[in-house]
């Protein structure tokens, strides 16, 4: 018997980087929301009325956990636009955003892919240990998902 059924899975890396040239890197697996398998359907199908592409990460403070059921972060401090990025063949893709010195300060918590600058789809959420962002930090996030 083929089992045929398809899976995303997903993880965040998310890297802050201190004016001291100090590091820290925080990795942690998340959960695909209803919104985003909804996403993935109306991608495929949906020729009346395609989503726009995910296209922004967003970081917040908010500490509830992850749910499937879930629209939005609890607390978005920050979205940012994000760079997609696929190799023909593979069944990964990625999107990375930045924030400079300055932006999207403050304890974080939780982050999430979105298809709008603001509200619209909501793809994923996770919830990590906090990453302190000073002011004159610069962090990099990292959405992984891999497809079977």
């Amino acid at each position: 018997m083929m089992d045929e059924g398809m899976q995303i899975k997903g993880s965040l890396t998310l890297v802050l980087a201190k004016p001291s040239g100090e590091v820290e890197v925080v990795h942690k697996d998340n959960i695909i929301v209803n919104g985003g398998f909804d996403f993935v359907a109306d991608a495929i199908g949906n020729s009346g009325s395609r989503p726009g592409v995910m296209g922004w990460i967003a970081v917040g403070t908010g500490t509830t956990a992850a749910a499937s059921t879930q629209t939005a972060l609890v607390t978005e401090i920050k979205r940012n636009a994000s760079t997609y990025a696929h190799t023909a063949g593979t069944k990964v893709f990625t999107f990375t955003a930045t924030y400079a010195a300055g932006d999207a300060t403050g304890a974080l918590t939780e982050a999430g892919v979105f298809n709008a600058a603001s509200a619209g789809t909501m793809f994923d959420r996770v919830v990590f240990p906090v990453v302190n962002k000073g002011v004159d930090d610069s962090l990099t996030a990292v959405f992984t998902f891999t497809m079977s």
